[in-house]
């Protein structure tokens, strides 16, 4: 399914809606209805009938805008049970008289916009190429010329020419174009699904539509084929949140702003990094024990998750233990030096030590550990090698390859989703309830409640009702924690200087050497770009230029279609510098059914949430240093 919009007052108005079942398309255009909301209504009442009783309909991005629009209709149609994860409608399953659809977000699946998914999946239909800003409320009946190039958007002169061709002696009409394109969307996302279902089905026998994320069938594949049994135990309650303070993901610094003039730097990739430490590193095995004091008097190759006293070495350039700070901005993840406590993964503490780091260990958790993830990868990896890039399989196996440790540190706590009628049934609801409300949405008449209750709370704690959540956060830890650990051989490295860092990539002044440097061998570094400039701002906002000539520039938060150039850029490394640029943000109102429009101000500055920035005399940005906490985690070298 595909839903249509224009722009009207800034919202984001429906005006066309199609559907295809595999066999026939079936499309819904504004002109004629009184109003968008009867006009989906209509399309919800041809789509509930026995023939489709408990069909999976897919939309791509569902969560991200079609269900803006949905939601506030169904609720007020039939009976509604959506599901909700962080915020996003991962589904939404709807009864209508007796019968019954779930709607899903295929971009839960397939991350990826629906053009380049069907060339990755080389479907006959592909997305085709449409003038969005055309539309307007006073024009839908239009039938004439071509519209201009300027209303279409990320097509060529040369695409638009062939488009207008098409039309040679023959006149442009809105409303068939629209279906048109609608219609085509909706046949190339069939065919994409079809063809993913199939490939997985002659892969691994198992079928996509019951498992509405990629994380979540991934895990059915690695626990269908490759987990042993009784090998990982679910974690939840308190154990789960006291092991998750050790969870604090990649590490992304800036060390150095710029290259001098005539120094390239030299950008390397690792080839798969969390795959490759899932493939080789001993993981969390069977329920942890609980110990209180040094575990490592007792036995000194304890492997687990200790709470202890952190002693950073004073004067270490590259920090490599991460932890999670308050601040006036929220929380942050920095690197610090100094003197505080945590929860960390064991082979850290051992790793660290090597660079000066002191531990006391206070109390924590051991796991027994073993190899589980080998066959998986390597059975992956073999897929990825075996079939050109070219070849959907090949697409496949990348995907589930980075998408299953995710799963592993999903929040064990679902909350859950109660609609109802008026306020008078919420009220009555409320006064009895135990637990807590996160959340209270008015849609229309109705009114959606999420919650946790007490009951959901204490069957968490006790292990129960457990299989549907299959969530370890000692493996997610584990897989990101050894990852840090690969990339710390590139901190603190005498033999060049590093002037940024991802999570698995870093920006250095040599080329490294060639036993560590192989595109095709897993865990092995791959040559990205050779730079003749850089220039770092922040954490994911840089500007770089390649030694061919390439541009390429990030900046976390503004829209990518925004212009910006070196001057720009080199502009910003001086103290209190500002650059001020208008973007197009939409504003989701769940409650109102709607996607607003506004142009909003996005003023971007040199940023000291990761490590101190350092002047020189003329005011200018030359490094940063690393902060310093105290044991109560408050930065003292701000």
């Amino acid at each position: 399914m595909d839903i249509e919009t224009f722009i009207k007052d800034n919202i984001h108005i429906p005006y066309c809606i199609s559907w295809f079942d595999g066999e026939q398309s079936f499309s819904y255009y504004l002109t004629y209805y009184k109003n968008p909301d009867a006009m989906i209504i209509d399309c919800m009442k041809d789509l509930m009938v026995r023939k489709y009783n408990n069909y999976k309909v897919y939309i791509h991005n569902l969560a991200g805008f079609d269900a803006y629009f949905l939601l506030k209709i169904l609720v007020n149609l039939g009976i509604v049970k959506p599901i909700i994860h962080h915020g996003k409608i991962i589904s939404i399953n709807f009864k209508y008289n007796k019968y019954e659809v779930t709607f899903r977000d295929s971009r839960q699946l397939l991350n990826a916009s629906l053009r380049s998914l069907g060339e990755a999946f080389n479907v006959e239909i592909t997305k085709s190429i449409f003038p969005y800003s055309y539309t307007h409320e006073n024009n839908l009946n239009y039938n004439s010329h071509v519209p201009e190039f300027k209303y279409f958007t990320e097509i060529s002169k040369i695409e638009y020419q062939d488009y207008m061709n098409q039309f040679i002696g023959k006149l442009w009409n809105l409303e068939i174009e629209t279906v048109k394109y609608c219609n085509i969307d909706c046949i190339s996302l069939y065919q994409i699904l079809i063809k993913f279902n199939s490939l997985i089905y002659k892969l691994f026998e198992i079928n996509i539509h019951k498992y509405p994320t990629l994380s979540s069938l991934a895990f059915a594949i690695y626990r269908t084929h490759f987990l042993k049994k009784d090998t990982i135990a679910q974690l939840s309650g308190q154990i789960a949140k006291d092991i998750r303070q050790s969870y604090t993901g990649g590490a992304v610094d800036m060390y150095i702003p710029e290259n001098l003039e005539g120094e390239e730097l030299y950008v390397y990739d690792v080839n798969s990094l969390y795959p490759s430490q899932m493939e080789s590193q001993l993981m969390p095995i069977n329920h942890p024990t609980l110990f209180y004091g040094d575990v490592r008097k007792v036995d000194p190759n304890a492997f687990g998750f200790f709470y202890c006293k952190i002693t950073a070495p004073e004067n270490l350039e590259h920090p490599i233990l991460q932890t999670h700070i308050k601040t006036n901005n929220g929380m942050r993840t920095i690197a610090p030096l100094g003197v505080w406590f945590d929860m960390l993964f064991s082979k850290e503490i051992d790793n660290a030590m090597k660079y000066g780091y002191k531990f006391e260990i206070i109390w924590g958790y051991t796991f027994k550990s073993g190899i589980i993830f080998k066959d998986y990868v390597n059975t992956l990896y073999k897929l990825r090698s075996d079939y050109p890039k070219s070849n959907p399989i090949n697409y496949i196996a990348k995907l589930l390859l980075n998408s299953l440790y995710g799963r592993f540190g999903m929040i064990d706590q679902f909350p859950e989703i109660i609609i109802f009628n008026n306020l008078k049934e919420m009220n009555v609801f409320i006064e009895k309830f135990s637990g807590d409300i996160i959340d209270i949405i008015e849609l229309g008449d109705k009114i959606l409640v999420k919650y946790i209750s007490d009951d959901t709370k204490t069957s968490t704690m006790l292990y129960a009702n457990l299989e549907t959540h299959n969530v370890n956060i000692s493996i997610a830890s584990c897989i990101t924690g050894y990852s840090r650990i690969h990339m710390t051989q590139f901190k603190n490295n005498i033999d060049f200087k590093l002037y940024y860092s991802d999570t698995d990539s870093i920006y250095i002044d040599r080329p490294l050497l060639s036993d560590i440097v192989n595109s095709k061998i897993l865990g092995k570094m791959k040559l990205e770009n050779v730079l003749d400039k850089a220039i770092f701002l922040a954490p994911k906002v840089y500007y770089l230029e390649t030694i061919n000539g390439k541009i390429i520039y990030k900046i976390k938060g503004l829209s990518h279609d925004i212009e910006l150039n070196k001057i720009d850029f080199e502009k910003l490394l001086f103290k209190e510098s500002t650059l001020e640029k208008f973007q197009t943000k939409w504003i989701k109102k769940l409650s109102k059914g709607q996607i607003e429009v506004i142009d909003q101000l996005y003023t971007l500055k040199v940023t000291d949430n990761k490590r101190k920035l350092i002047y020189n005399e003329n005011n200018k940005l030359i490094k940063t240093e690393a902060f310093v906490i105290n044991d109560k985690k408050e930065i003292i070298n701000k």
